[in-house]
């Protein structure tokens, strides 16, 4: 059964009247990607965000110089946190990149309902122990679930970055259940 063909339920733009700048990110997007994200088009609606929202995302998740987390890891919080929240756009987007990283589809279906069933180091399950609570219970949050990262061998730094990929991911699924964002149906196919 086909998901949904809108992107969001909100009136986007018409792709031929973006500015040239946007244009052009989207033509490095489907030459890297194969695809446009569905959730680079919905920021359309308001080319400042749209722009805010790619360079955030692009500092966070994809800068290997500033983030001693590893882009898989950053990529099972997203999906921890898209998991605890249901979040559909996020959970067949970024499970697809669990996939490609980690070159195990298994590990990204696991990721995507349960990633307790996962077979994962103490590291790998602390974090993402601490990404769920964080989502799920963030007034729980204190000093031991801090002390449990350093234990699992985290720095400050890195410590920073759970916080701070985990808060982004429940902002952006919190956007993507607002609008009824629908992930590109190319993802589900890709990385099996």
């Amino acid at each position: 059964m086909p998901q949904p063909k809108h992107i969001v339920k909100v009136p986007l733009p018409d792709p031929d009247t973006l500015d040239e700048e946007t244009k052009k990110y989207f033509a490095i997007c489907e030459e890297k990607l194969g695809l446009v994200p569905n959730v680079l088009r919905a920021y359309t609606g308001n080319i400042e965000k749209f722009r805010n929202f790619t360079a955030f995302y692009n500092k966070l998740m994809l800068d290997e110089e500033d983030c001693g987390l590893t882009k898989l890891e950053r990529e099972m919080i997203a999906v921890a946190v898209s998991s605890a929240n249901r979040c559909y756009y996020c959970l067949v987007a970024h499970g697809r990149a669990v996939r490609q990283l980690s070159e195990d589809p298994e590990l990204g279906e696991m990721m995507v309902i349960n990633y307790r069933v996962a077979k994962l180091d103490a590291r790998t399950r602390a974090m993402l122990d601490f990404a769920w609570k964080l989502t799920e219970t963030p007034h729980e949050i204190g000093d031991g679930d801090r002390d449990k990262l350093r234990d699992a061998g985290f720095g400050e730094q890195d410590i920073f970055d759970i916080c701070d990929v985990t808060a982004f991911f429940n902002y952006t699924n919190r956007v993507a259940h607002g609008l009824d964002m629908m992930p590109n149906p190319e993802y589900h196919a890709m990385d099996r």
